[in-house]
């Protein structure tokens, strides 16, 4: 079971592809400003115990691919990342503030999609090849 993590009574492997723009596609993600964003992303993803497994930081968008706990939706994960990263980079460059107004440096959506070596067709038919023979409804089986 090589790749997957434990929870105190879990066992999984969920990686999620974030992807998220700075607001008006803004090249503000340089240099100083970031390096900040990439050790505030580190520190939100340790306070959640989320595993970083790459990253990018480009100038108007970050890309993200993370090992995420179960217990945490993806709208949250991106709300805390980008909530927390948002405050502490208007507040540690004052430069941005004049372009980010309104006290948010990124759009209001993202992508996420989740990644992984098993392909649907493959849990499909994991499923529907269990040793129990269930009723007629094909797509969700039920077994006494």
């Amino acid at each position: 079971m090589e790749g997957y993590r434990r929870g105190a009574h879990t066992v999984y492997r969920l990686h999620y592809h974030f992807v998220f723009i700075t607001k008006y596609r803004k090249p503000a993600l340089r240099g100083a400003v970031g390096e900040r964003l990439r050790d505030l992303v580190r520190e939100v993803c340790r306070e959640m115990d989320i595993e970083i497994i790459r990253g990018h930081v480009r100038p108007d968008h970050v890309h993200l691919m993370l090992s995420v706990p179960p217990k945490w939706a993806p709208s949250v994960v991106m709300k805390r990342v980008k909530g927390k990263a948002s405050h502490h980079l208007l507040r540690d460059f004052r430069h941005m503030q004049k372009d980010f107004w309104g006290r948010h440096v990124f759009a209001r959506g993202y992508f996420v999609a989740t990644t992984g070596n098993v392909t649907d067709e493959l849990v499909k038919r994991y499923i529907e090849e269990q040793d129990v023979p269930g009723p007629a409804d094909e797509a969700f089986k039920v077994t006494e």
